[in-house]
């Protein structure tokens, strides 16, 4: 078995348009689904909002930058994420392809094992 990371990607300003009843029946829909797929699930969770964020990158001269917000702009930015098992890569698409992402979608990754 190997395993996969979901990533799951939103349209933040969607998000934030969309009316009570759209989010809750976007939040059944990953009850759902984590419920479907309990088996594979190894983790995952919901991500606070882009602006939530810190960067950290390494400088030239050894040193370390900290600022606030993601490391680029972009319409669609990592609302959420799963890391699940699958027997390959069919098996991992098949569940990436469940998974709900009505404000953007879904990226699948292998994990490499770090041994």
């Amino acid at each position: 078995m190997a395993e996969y990371m979901v990533f799951i990607w939103s349209d933040e300003q969607a998000v934030e348009r969309s009316d009570p009843g759209t989010m809750e029946r976007t939040m059944a829909a990953h009850r759902e689904f984590v419920s479907r797929h309990a088996s594979a699930l190894r983790g995952g969770t919901r991500l606070h909002p882009s602006g939530a964020s810190t960067s950290i990158r390494h400088t030239a001269d050894g040193g370390v930058a900290i600022s606030d917000g993601a490391f680029s702009e972009t319409k669609e930015v990592i609302g959420g994420f799963y890391l699940i098992e699958a027997a390959d890569i069919d098996e991992a698409l098949s569940i990436a392809a469940d998974v709900p992402a009505p404000f953007g979608g879904v990226e699948l990754r292998p994990v490499l094992p770090t041994s």
